[in-house]
């Protein structure tokens, strides 16, 4: 991993990618959902600080775990601009999360734990399936497969003559 001296208080794009193993198209998006933030130099260059390292990491890591992308900034909204999230704030962050990771998990383990029931059906909009239709929700508003498009569940025409 390359090394930027301490002197070096900005970093180019690909200093930021290099060092944080984001792709440089990562983190372009990540600046334009406001996850990072740069600024230009007179040739129209980004110029990242250093805190965006520890942002980017901490971007990724609540990626890892499933944390939508408009959380995380919500998220990285509550820290103070130029300064890099610290231990405790990824643990005060991170407990908000976990009631929704344990939802997650558990929606994860139903559905690993039916899986098998599924493969026979083929059709994945079985009123039973718990993959497309868990709790026939479908079955409350309509009877029938309705996962389908509108389209492919009209009957085709007859030909006449």
């Amino acid at each position: 991993m390359p090394q930027i001296p301490e002197k070096i208080h900005e970093l180019t794009v690909g200093q930021l990618s290099a060092r944080s193993g984001a792709a440089v198209s990562a983190l372009h998006f990540y600046e334009s959902k406001g996850l990072i933030s740069s600024r230009r130099t007179s040739g129209n260059q980004r110029r990242y600080s250093r805190d965006a390292l520890r942002r980017v990491a901490f971007v990724r890591a609540a990626q890892r775990v499933g944390i939508p992308l408009a959380t995380i900034r919500e998220a990285l909204a509550e820290l103070p601009e130029e300064r890099t999230p610290t231990r405790e704030d990824w643990a005060r962050l991170s407990q908000a999360w976990r009631a929704e990771l344990d939802a997650r998990i558990q929606q994860l383990g139903r559905l690993r734990d039916h899986l098998t029931d599924c493969i026979g059906c083929g059709c994945l909009s079985l009123d039973t399936c718990v993959l497309s239709n868990p709790d026939d929700r479908f079955g409350e508003r309509l009877s029938g497969s309705r996962l389908l498009p509108e389209t492919c569940r009209q009957e085709p025409k007859r030909r006449t003559g």
